[in-house]
């Protein structure tokens, strides 16, 4: 007989039951939502690997799933969306198998609202796509099922993957990205593609049960984020990896076990060639969740953001400048990236443009777009968002310059000097600096250009053109 412990973690799942489900493996103990500790009085470590988890190295030879009945869990249809429910529904009436699929598994048994609902299933893009004429497929690449509810609503449907053997891949080199992208397979084998444990679980449809291949279940119970495999080799097939793992870490308040650690440590130079488009996505994602200023920081510890921008170093002014727009965009629901790309070269910025300098603005705006075009042009962003981050950075400096200065009153009646306002009082409060200053700035602002203290004289208005003057004549030809 196995002996259960309660565990200790989220009260979310502190329930006064306990409930016996029984695998093909064994008879095991779950209270709530989660698997119990176990107790093995007999066998040894690898019957203890084979039952209740992964070894470190997780690989496809791992023993049998673990498979969580209906009473076993707290996963509810209630808390899935409707339309989500149809095109699970709809897929299994049709005899194809129709699993919940990555994270939002995982935040609903952690007792999260999911952002969004991905779904697995066996059916081929194509097949999906005669069954939901709200269909479109995307993806030249990895093609997936875009199944469209109204306008904002869309349901993704990815066919199970699985790597392909060495000796399956085309000839031609070019078509392999497209080969090993497209291999389906079942859904142990799309388990292990997967990147961490915790995401790589499955809800299964027919019977509403939870299905573990990889471990996730355990890793939930002990809050560990831990890789699929050995982080080395899948941070080598994918750098952007690296970013998530320490996204969700913080995020989700998990720890990272030291083999991850090690492995970001050890490739973290690996970032500079991810694509810039998916990495520019992964640092949005990261101020979204609130967490951009603890992820970068990390980041800075473990060597990941030197190569993620391109040799720059953000100093700890920065961290805190960035911890403060978080709590800015929390209370405002509105991720600016334009202010976060400001707010990350800020601190550079001020030592190439200090303010007792006195240096042109014609200067000032040079040096600003010098300094961000490199990062702008390698993560491929908008000359509108450069524009928007420069003239942030030169609000700025017309700040900390104070009142009285040529061009004034136009600076005051831009609209971007509320917002380069907004970022000047977060940074003078990163780098605790003059309140009276903030102050007298913010009075300007509010009475407007025409009212605001020693603001610069209107110049007088023409009141009379001066007349054209006409060529002279040419003399008449006789």
């Amino acid at each position: 007989m196995f002996r259960g412990l309660f565990i200790t973690g989220s009260t979310a799942y502190d329930n006064a039951y306990s409930r016996q489900a029984s695998f093909a493996s064994g008879n095991l103990l779950y209270s709530g939502n989660f698997i119990l500790r176990l107790e093995f009085p007999e066998g040894g470590e690898d019957d203890r690997l084979s039952m209740a988890g992964s070894p470190p190295n997780i690989n496809e030879t791992a023993g049998p799933p673990v498979i969580l009945s209906r009473s076993a869990h707290g996963v509810s249809r209630k808390q899935i969306d409707e339309s989500t429910l149809k095109v699970l529904y709809r897929l299994h009436r049709h005899g194809y198998q129709a699993y919940l699929v990555g994270g939002s598994v995982r935040d609903l048994l952690l007792g999260r609202t999911p952002k969004d609902f991905d779904i697995g299933t066996d059916a081929t893009p194509q097949q999906v796509k005669k069954l939901f004429r709200n269909c479109f497929l995307v993806g030249r690449r990895f093609r997936l099922a875009h199944v469209r509810f109204g306008r904002d609503l869309v349901i993704e449907v990815a066919t199970f993957r699985r790597h392909p053997h060495p000796d399956e891949l085309p000839d031609d080199p070019e078509e392999h990205s497209f080969f090993v992208q497209n291999q389906f397979g079942t859904p142990r084998e799309d388990a292990f593609r997967r990147d961490f444990t915790i995401n790589a679980l499955f809800y299964n449809i027919a019977d509403f049960s939870i299905i573990d291949y990889v471990g996730g279940l355990k890793d939930l119970e002990n809050r560990q984020l831990r890789v699929i495999g050995d982080p080395r080799v899948r941070f080598e097939e994918d750098p952007v990896r690296m970013l998530r793992a320490l996204e969700f870490s913080a995020r989700l308040d998990f720890s990272l076990d030291a083999e991850t650690l090690a492995g970001i440590s050890e490739k973290a130079p690996l970032i500079s060639a991810a694509a810039p488009a998916r990495v520019r996505e992964e640092l949005m994602e990261l101020f979204r969740h609130g967490v951009g200023a603890a992820v970068l920081k990390r980041a800075q510890d473990l060597g990941l953001m030197q190569p993620m921008m391109g040799g720059y170093q953000p100093g700890e002014s920065t961290f805190k400048l960035l911890e403060l727009l978080n709590q800015s965009f929390k209370k405002g629901g509105h991720v600016d990236e334009s202010m976060i790309l400001a707010a990350l070269f800020i601190d550079r910025f001020w030592h190439k443009c200090p303010a007792q300098s006195a240096l042109p603005i014609n200067e000032v705006l040079h040096s600003a777009g010098h300094l961000l075009t490199p990062y702008c042009t390698h993560f491929r962003l908008a000359h509108g968002l450069r524009h928007q981050a420069r003239e942030m950075l030169v609000g700025c400096y017309r700040f900390t310059r104070g009142l009285g200065h040529r061009g004034q009153k136009r600076f005051l009646q831009n609209p971007a000097a509320a917002r380069a306002f907004v970022l000047f009082r977060l940074w003078n409060q990163a780098i605790d600096g003059d309140p009276e200053q903030l102050e007298v700035w913010q009075k300007a602002l509010h009475r407007g250009p025409d009212q605001a203290s020693h603001a610069e004289p209107q110049a007088s208005r023409r009141t009379h053109h001066r007349p054209r003057r006409r060529r002279p004549k040419k003399p008449a030809t006789a």
